[in-house]
């Protein structure tokens, strides 16, 4: 396959909505090692891609491609993801990787049997000041983290009603890119203590959650999430040492503060480490799919209260 030679590693895209659009198509094509070929969706037509009604139909057309990025909401994930493996594709999947983690688990099963490469896609992993708040909390013993993940469900997710149905998870979609930051800068498990959902009396899905967590260390973690926050948005992430140090990760991890002073702040470019962690996966022959940000989530949803909040109206 071209992947092993000179040639680019051709890639074809089933979902073509607005997280393709805004984030897979331009980050394939700012990459010299991957190749766009394609793409399908049973109504979207993005501008500038061959696209086709079903992957039966792209694949068809094009047997060359070697790996499939998979945008859809996550309840047809794996269905779709076990069609890609079981023609031998490599898979790419954007977050979260099922609607459940009984799912999850059976994709990351059939691409091990198949011998393709998997990555579990959590692309706020891979914002620039990550790794170091990675490095600054394994050098210092912690006392407490607060999340603050609050965002207009409005803005960002317009017409998606799949997000509020089951296995849309609700505020969890987005909040689930502060627990992958989370569980990639501890070292410890995370558990979930308490969790109170508040859910729309016409959805299935959480529009705020509170919730109380505790490390194997024993330190606490308060995460809160909304999905009507309106103004300035909300991506934070704070901590706290023993020694009274306070870090500041913002603007999804963009941006690190350390005691006041700003460390880093840089351009998000996520996609783009994505993209290239799915092509050196793919040429050693391994696989990324690591699921400890679902499990939180379903955690907090077996554990969690709920409450009933007022219709939401898009």
């Amino acid at each position: 396959m071209g992947l092993f030679g000179k040639k680019p590693l051709k890639i074809g895209l089933i979902g073509l909505g607005k997280i393709a659009v805004d984030q897979h198509i331009p980050s394939i094509r700012a990459n010299k090692h991957l190749q766009l070929v394609a793409g399908c969706s049973p109504r979207a037509r993005p501008e500038g891609i061959q696209a086709y009604d079903d992957m039966d139909a792209m694949m068809t057309a094009h047997p060359e491609i070697e790996a499939i990025a998979i945008c859809t909401p996550p309840q047809i994930r794996h269905e779709i993801a076990k069609q890609v493996i079981g023609i031998g594709r490599h898979v790419f999947l954007e977050k979260p990787p099922a609607a459940t983690l009984g799912e999850a688990e059976a994709i990351k099963a059939l691409a091990a049997a198949k011998g393709v490469s998997l990555l579990a896609s959590w692309h706020s992993r891979f914002a620039p000041a990550v790794e170091a708040t990675r490095k600054w909390v394994s050098e210092r013993e912690i006392k407490s983290i607060t999340i603050h993940w609050k965002e207009n469900v409005r803005q960002w997710h317009p017409g998606q009603a799949w997000i509020f149905e089951p296995g849309g998870m609700g505020v969890f979609d987005p909040g689930i890119n502060s627990l992958s930051i989370l569980t990639r800068i501890l070292a410890d498990a995370v558990m979930v203590k308490k969790a109170d959902l508040h859910i729309p009396v016409n959805c299935d899905a959480p529009i705020q959650v509170e919730m109380d967590m505790v490390t194997e260390a024993g330190f606490p973690i308060r995460a809160e999430y909304d999905f009507l926050q309106t103004g300035v948005q909300t991506w934070s992430i704070y901590i706290e040492s023993k020694a009274y140090e306070k870090l500041t990760l913002s603007m999804g991890g963009t941006e690190l503060e350390i005691d006041g002073r700003t460390m880093i702040k840089q351009k998000e470019a996520e996609y783009s480490g994505l993209y290239a962690h799915f092509h050196d996966l793919i040429r050693k022959g391994q696989s990324d799919a690591d699921f400890s940000p679902l499990r939180i989530v379903a955690d907090a949803m077996l554990l969690g209260k709920r409450i009933a909040a007022p219709e939401y109206i898009e």
